[in-house]
């Protein structure tokens, strides 16, 4: 039977005290494991350095697993070591390839440092920002690099991309991703195509587990709005929730997984923005 799992990306937020947290909040995520299934780490992302790679700390790791029920799942965005083609500009000024994009190695080095989360790691979502021609030459060499490196990594473990390149959302793509087992993460913002338009298209190539992120369209003007308080809803997209709310419907009818992450930059409140998914979904 399919599973759909709500959670946050990320869960510390001294402002969703009252919605989330008890004032006296000792372990946020542990209290936040009484409300939700699931949350993305991003936060092992950030790990692309002049002076290195910095993977998680296996403390933090057990500290993490200790606090959630055994049903828990963590989802990860893998480290930016891995999905950077080159590095950041305010890093090196020319920019310069990254000699761990895609690497194998480096993969199963962060698998070492998180083998402590054990039943309770869900996907790991590789996020790639947006390839144009000085980084990579197109579709067709972006498969072929995707292939050679997942053809070298378990089956066991729950494999998810994001991208950025909305000319890369075709149907050979979903193919792709369907021989090789990987899940598609259908993500707002970041000037991708509608979610919806793209389930239309595409939506009788996913199967087994997908993940929706909800990331918002202006992460710079609603953070201005918040002010740093993330505990109302300032821009309201009852719209398009009800549209995701369709397609997680049909992905469960067709026996599809669902994660359902939701950012503050999403509506201004990731769970006052759950509420009402829960409310559409009568869960």
């Amino acid at each position: 039977m399919s599973k759909l799992r709500t959670g946050t990306c990320s869960w510390k937020y001294e402002s969703w005290k009252g919605l989330v947290y008890s004032e006296n909040s000792e372990n946020m995520l542990a209290e936040y494991s009484t409300h939700y299934d699931t949350v993305e780490i991003d936060q092992w992302f950030w790990s692309l350095w002049k002076t290195g790679v910095i993977l998680p700390k296996k403390q933090v790791v057990r500290e993490y697993a200790a606090s959630v029920p055994p049903d828990f799942k963590f989802s990860i965005k893998m480290p930016n070591s891995i999905s950077l083609t080159h590095y950041y500009k305010n890093q090196f000024k020319d920019s310069p390839p990254n000699k761990f994009f895609l690497s194998s190695e480096l993969t199963f080095e962060f698998f070492e440092s998180i083998k402590d989360m054990g039943n309770l790691l869900g996907p790991l979502m590789l996020q790639f920002e947006y390839l144009n021609k000085q980084k990579i030459s197109g579709q067709t060499e972006f498969m072929a690099m995707l292939m050679d490196y997942r053809e070298k990594l378990p089956d066991e473990i729950l494999w998810a991309i994001e991208i950025r390149n909305p000319n890369f959302l075709n149907r050979e793509f979903f193919n792709f991703l369907n021989e090789h087992k990987i899940c598609y993460v259908f993500s707002h913002g970041y000037y991708m195509p509608d979610i919806a338009k793209v389930y239309e298209k595409f939506g009788d190539l996913i199967s087994g587990t997908a993940i929706i992120r909800l990331l918002g369209p202006d992460r710079g003007a609603i953070e201005e709005k918040a002010g740093g308080n993330w505990n109302k809803v300032i821009e309201p997209k009852d719209d398009e929730i009800s549209k995701i709310v369709e397609i997680i419907n049909d992905m469960l009818s067709k026996e599809t997984d669902v994660y359902l992450n939701v950012n503050n930059h999403f509506e201004g409140s990731a769970p006052l923005t759950i509420q009402k998914f829960q409310k559409l979904l009568d869960l």
